[in-house]
């Protein structure tokens, strides 16, 4: 398919479903036209082929969804409004072109879920697979935004769903080891699978914690031992968690000891969750038992750990953090 066909392809996936009214021009100028509103939150990323997803492993609509997914994070973890995407396709010459549609309606899917409209964008070749996603998301008051340097000692630190599900689903799509070997039911198996080939942004559960008083937050990419450590730099505090409380996606277990792996280290070091790691005050979950409401609307939430005063830094009052650490660029 030529470029030019392929980018009107693009488009009118583009083109069908929800318009933010935020759009004045979108995907067919030089550029889009967007109305702002208040405080404007961007952040880009980048998945690149052999590094943060391998294709002959996932479907192109999952590519897509991952990638979005991952980007609309970002914008979940400060507990803004989700606006605008602008995605960049660098395809091989080896690229079916439906291929490309699939990725895009992919990417697609997750706007339509959370609100969001993809108003642009590129196409581009390259020797490997690279998608390249810049969101904007919006806020009336910067004050209400969560970064990562306002936890305080005595801050209770909690992270929302599950974790190590998505490790899981990748070891069983490297077949080490294969569902059958782990003794995984299939539908135990495919809902690993689905953690890392299809995560989604907690928009929803950032907004509750927004409501909670968080005072920090990250979104759990790199494994909570890495991204935690972030939050203790950020801040100029200890956050001192405990492995053995770390919540496990059904089915980590298994798959941790087939690996020869703790189940607990497991899953405070596979990453690729996209949980919300959260530092909220003490009184966060009384707030929490009053308010079944905003339960609902947060979904699973675990206490995990607290903030301790001085010290820069992550421990684990069972382990040694020093010798934990998780996802790295550079290699998959």
């Amino acid at each position: 398919m030529p470029e030019l066909e392929l980018i009107d392809a693009i488009g009118s996936i583009l083109r069908d479903g929800p318009t933010s009214g935020r759009i004045v021009r979108g995907p067919g100028d030089d550029a889009a036209v967007v109305r702002a509103r208040g405080y404007a939150v961007s952040s880009i990323d980048t998945l690149v082929d052999g590094v943060h997803f391998r294709s002959e492993q996932l479907r192109p609509a999952e590519i897509g969804c991952r990638a979005m997914a991952s980007a609309l994070s970002d914008l979940a973890a400060m507990a803004c409004d989700p606006g605008e995407a602008y995605i960049a396709l660098c395809l091989p010459a080896a690229v079916d072109p439906e291929d490309a549609l699939a990725l895009t309606r992919g990417a697609h899917a997750v706007c339509v879920r959370h609100g969001v409209t993809i108003a642009g964008g590129d196409v581009s070749s390259s020797e490997t697979l690279t998608v390249t996603i810049t969101v904007v998301g919006w806020s009336d008051d910067p004050g209400t935004l969560i970064g990562r340097d306002g936890a305080r000692p005595g801050d209770l630190v909690a992270v929302t769903g599950a974790l190590g599900g998505a490790g899981a689903g990748l070891a069983l799509l490297n077949g080490t080891p294969s569902a059958g070997a782990a003794g995984l039911h299939p539908a135990v198996a495919q809902r690993l699978r689905h953690r890392f080939a299809a995560p989604e942004p907690r928009f929803a559960a950032a907004r509750a914690l927004q409501r909670l008083g968080a005072t920090a937050m990250i979104d759990i990419s790199d494994g909570i031992a890495t991204d935690a450590r972030h939050l203790a730099h950020r801040s100029g505090v200890t956050l001192q968690l405990t492995l053995a409380d770390l919540p496990r996606d059904e089915g980590v277990d298994a798959v941790a000891a087939q690996l020869g792996a703790d189940p607990a280290v497991f899953a405070a070091t596979a990453g690729e969750d996209y949980e919300l790691c959260v530092c909220l005050p003490p009184a966060a979950p009384g707030q929490l038992a009053a308010e079944p409401q905003l339960r609902a609307a947060l979904g699973p939430l675990t206490q995990i750990g607290r903030v301790i005063d001085g010290g820069d830094e992550l421990s684990f009052t069972d382990a040694d953090a020093t010798t934990l650490a998780g996802f790295e660029h550079g290699r998959s």
